[in-house]
């Protein structure tokens, strides 16, 4: 950690390096992992081994030595720690009690070990059979309208897992599968498939190797996807040029150690990453866009008045597209005063990176929650796809869109089934195939359940990982509504701050981990996941269970089915308990063209490929054609500037994965210790008046009539743009109202929060 002149805490050291290594060993240590945790880590990412079950970034074909990255490593260690929250745990702490402790204290516990319910007598969860589990949940299940169930999913289950959920709840009789990606990526999925027809990124790994530019947008891989620094680094050395908008100085995207490269662990002299880095305002992406797109097109009309050759693919547009003219009317007519105003950028750096972009043949646009958790979101995305069409950069290789997914298989789940929205599944199919039929009206969301539960009309709450209650936004207005549902059951390794606000029924359900061996009749099994460039790897456990009284996801979600559903001979859950081939076999039949020959395709060194139209540029789009989408707004953010009013960008550290915190440290930002802070630039600080270590409050501005507070963060400068500050995930989701999301796909808009900063007098 360094601070400046001006107390503005930074980090001057490098991603990767010797302080990853640390990173890593201070949780090995602090977990007491068995040498057996050595072996995963020496397997994982790599074929016929265990796949990280933190992000979902790419596994390639030919590995590195170790092919796993610090927080990887961490997720890794986190689930085979020796720690275990035992019934007797329970025992001695009442529920009540253990919701005023914090999540790093409840998840140190360790694993969970034997099926729970919880006793509304006692305040306490107490040990049942597996069999009682699943018969009591069936029992409230059966009391109620199915359609007032939801089944959530984390991100994180298998493809086989993600299968059979998705099953149980079409044949319950709901669509009501939201899962992770309603809170980060679903503007991707919407915005992608109105423009170029496909609901994913249309990137390969190997793009990387061939692509000359990438631009680059709010996603920061030195936390968040840490293996993308090796390719980064590759194509840096080999003079692609990557430009960075992005409202924080993320290290990772600055400087790179590469711990697998013993010269450079000795000399610690780092790659620079960025070739520019644009520190865009908060919501400011769509006015930095049609800044590139405006010098483009100066660019393209000055060499036509020349003689000399377009900068614009026009064969590519004229064939492969729709909508151009009216998108190029919108970016002549917008001028640069305003351009400069929303993105917060000048116009020469605009230019400049531009002219990147125009002198390079083969461009990746790569982006993250910067773009997508937006009120504007969608619009973000679009206009960046308009960027790429305008120069052919999608369906060809070494460019393309690249978004990065979080959850290591939250694309996955999406390709099988778990999705609130019916047309995206082959409904027709499965009533086919399994001889039912499927409801088909649109299932809840993320944010409609949360709706839901605000008007009564949701009564149970199964969760397939994950830590819902924590993770979405208004948390403090909807925890308390938690607990008037008939049902709550929760299918996770650790105990979480969901757990402890249940429903008057509530079954604590615990699960093996990834890296667990899975023993079934027909003998060890494997599963499977899909990564952020739609490959798909298989994946062996090998360590032993933390308790002999675990089952598996898989397990679990078929024997609810078992005890809820009548009987169906096309519904086999015993046998596909029994061997997750079987359930592979189904994949394949229900999704033909993408799975085909599945389990013999499993086990390809680099996964298998399941395809992607636009790739090929065939778009399945309503036009039949990618299409340009105009904006409407220059600006992403749902609300106007207003006196006093601040924008709040919520973060996670470099100790932190989704909602689970390994430590107190955010060394890539130079900050240690609490997670209540406020960062601030210090012209803002004079501007408010603000001193550094002073306690304030932020109160949510959002302009509807409740009052949203998160209390005692402590003043920090840091190097933000003016206008925002920065606050951790969860912490500050109390400030983001359930109402302000992405118009399109209802993703929380937690990049760019209106509040207002309240002094709370202390220091």
């Amino acid at each position: 950690m360094a601070q400046s002149d001006d107390d503005t805490v930074r980090y001057d050291g490098s991603a990767g390096g010797w302080g990853s290594v640390k990173g890593m060993t201070k949780v090995l240590l602090r977990e007491r992992s068995s040498p057996g945790t050595l072996d995963t880590l020496a397997r994982q990412n790599k074929a016929g081994g265990y796949m990280c079950n933190s992000c979902a970034w790419g596994k390639p074909a030919e590995p590195h030595t170790f092919e796993f990255c610090e927080n990887g490593a961490k997720a890794t260690i986190w689930d085979l720690t020796r720690d275990r929250c035992s019934p007797d745990f329970f025992k001695q702490h009442s529920v009540t009690e253990l919701r005023g402790w914090e999540d790093y204290d409840l998840e140190m516990q360790g694993r969970l070990t034997a099926p729970m319910r919880y006793d509304a007598a006692t305040d306490r969860y107490v040990e049942c059979s597996w069999a009682d589990a699943f018969q009591g949940i069936a029992a409230e299940l059966k009391q109620l309208d199915p359609k007032s169930v939801i089944f959530y999913a984390s991100g994180k289950a298998s493809l086989e897992t993600s299968y059979l959920y998705a099953l149980l709840a079409r044949a319950y009789g709901n669509n009501n599968l939201p899962d992770s990606s309603n809170m980060c990526h679903e503007t991707t999925s919407v915005a992608l498939k109105e423009s170029i027809g496909s609901p994913v990124g249309t990137c390969k790994l190997d793009d990387f190797e061939h692509c000359d530019a990438m631009l680059y947008f709010g996603q920061n891989p030195g936390t968040n996807s840490p293996r993308f620094l090796h390719p980064l680094q590759d194509a840096v050395k080999r003079g692609c040029k990557i430009i960075v908008f992005n409202p924080v100085r993320e290290t990772g995207l600055l400087r790179f150690v590469d711990p697998q490269n013993p010269l450079q662990m000795a000399t610690q002299k780092p790659t620079d990453l960025a070739h520019m880095y644009l520190q865009v305002r908060p919501g400011g992406d769509i006015a930095a866009i049609m800044g590139l797109a405006k010098h483009v097109l100066a660019v393209d009309a000055k060499r036509a008045a020349a003689g000399e050759p377009s900068v614009l693919d026009h064969g590519f547009i004229d064939q492969h597209t729709t909508g151009f003219d009216d998108f190029k009317a919108r970016v002549e007519a917008t001028g640069w005063d305003e351009i400069e105003h929303h993105s917060g950028l000048k116009r020469a750096d605009l230019e400049a990176a531009a002219d990147v972009y125009v002198a390079a043949e083969k461009t990746i646009a790569v982006y993250g929650m910067g773009l997508t958790q937006h009120v504007h979101g969608s619009q973000n995305i679009q206009t960046l796809v308009n960027l790429m069409l305008m120069r052919g950069n999608i369906g060809r290789q070494g460019a393309g869109m690249s978004p990065v997914r979080g959850h290591s298989n939250v694309q996955g789940q999406r390709t099988v089934g778990i999705s609130e929205k019916p047309e995206l599944v082959p409904l027709d199919k499965i009533a086919e195939q399994f001889g039912f039929e499927p409801p088909r009206d649109e299932g809840h969301t993320t944010v409609t359940a949360c709706e839901g539960l605000k008007d009564g009309s949701v009564r149970a709450f199964i969760n397939l990982g994950g830590n819902f209650v924590r993770a979405i936004p208004d948390h403090g207005i909807i925890e308390p509504l938690w607990q008037q549902q008939a049902l709550t059951v929760y299918i996770a390794t650790k105990l979480n701050r969901s757990h402890l606000v249940h429903g008057k029924a509530s079954y604590l359900l615990p699960c093996l981990a990834r890296p667990e061996e899975d023993i079934q009749a027909s003998g060890p099994q494997s599963v499977s996941i899909e990564d952020s460039f739609s490959h798909i790897h298989g994946s062996w456990g090998k360590r032993t269970p933390a308790s002999d009284k675990l089952l598996s996801e898989t397990a679990i979600v078929a024997g609810i089915a078992e005890a809820l559903l009548p009987p169906n001979p096309k519904l086999r859950w015993r046998d596909w308990t029994g061997n997750y081939a079987l359930i592979r076999d189904a994949i394949a039949e229900t999704y033909a063209e993408q799975f085909h020959d599945f389990n013999e395709r499993m086990w390809e060194p680099g996964g298998f490929y399941r395809g992607n139209k636009a790739r090929e540029r065939i778009w399945l789009t309503e036009s039949g054609k990618a299409e340009f989408k105009t904006p409407t707004t220059l600006s992403a953010l749902g609300v106007g500037e207003a006196e006093g009013r601040i924008t709040l960008i919520t973060m996670r550290s470099n100790d932190q994965f989704n909602t689970t915190i390994y430590g107190h440290d955010d060394r890539l930002r130079g900050l240690e210790g609490s997670r209540m802070i406020l960062l601030i630039n210090p012209r803002e600080m004079a501007r408010r008046n603000l001193r550094a270590g002073e306690m304030v409050s932020l109160v949510g501005d959002a302009g509807d009539d409740t009052h949203r507070e998160v209390r005692g963060l402590k003043v920090t400068p840091f190097d933000l743009p003016d206008g925002c500050v920065g606050g951790y995930y969860p912490e500050t989701n109390p400030l983001v109202p359930l109402w302000y999301h992405d118009k399109a796909s209802k993703t929380p808009a937690s990049k760019g929060v209106p509040v207002r900063i309240v002094s709370e007098g202390g220091s």
